[in-house]
Order: structure tokens, then sequence, then C-alpha cells
């Protein structure tokens, strides 16, 4: 029977998703980045950036402000401390798992 897996120090279950793991990664490189440009750059919809964004946000990942721009109601995202540093172990986590998978036999 096969060991069970043993939890990579650093791994965020949180950030599995690719369009939450995207947005981290471009909130860990930019103070701010405009809820449009989030969803574009994710290929998500309305729906499901505000989903990811508001998973994050409750994690304390990021942080949210509205504000008028353009004469609309904008939403902008940043990365908290807390977020930039879970996503920093996170990649970290992912690394060292695919350091380990190097010569594994197929």
């Amino acid at each position: 029977m096969p060991e069970a897996a043993s939890v990579v120090k650093g791994f965020e279950p949180l950030l599995q998703a690719a369009a939450r793991l995207q947005t981290m990664a471009v909130l860990a490189q930019a103070q701010q980045v405009e809820f449009a440009r989030l969803k574009e750059l994710t290929g998500s919809s309305d729906s499901v950036m505000s989903k990811h964004l508001a998973a994050l946000a409750d994690a304390g990942f990021i942080k949210l402000k509205k504000a008028a721009a353009d004469g609309r109601q904008r939403t902008w995202a940043h990365a908290t401390r807390a977020g930039r540093k879970a996503f920093r172990d996170h990649v970290a986590a992912l690394q060292s798992i695919l350091a380990g998978s190097q010569g594994a036999e197929p």
C-alpha cells in the first residue's frame, strides 16, 4: 500500500486554481491591478473572477478597493504582505516538488 503523500512546506491549496495562481503572480509584481485587467489576463468571466478575488480576500492574501474612474465604479486589487509571502512560499514549494520529480522513473 503506498505511503500517504507528505505535505510540502509552503504549499498553499488555495492557490491551486490556475486563475488564483495567475492573479497572485500578477499582484505580487504590481502595486495594484484593476479587475478588468485581471479578468483579461486569466481569461475568466466576471462571476468567476469575482469568486476568485473574494476567496483570496477572505484568506487575507489581497485587499480590494472600489473607486470611481472614468465615470464608472472600478474594483482594484493589491496583494497584502501575507499574500506575497504565501505566493513566494507556494512557488518555492512547487519548485521543490518539481526538483524532487527530476530523475524519477516514468
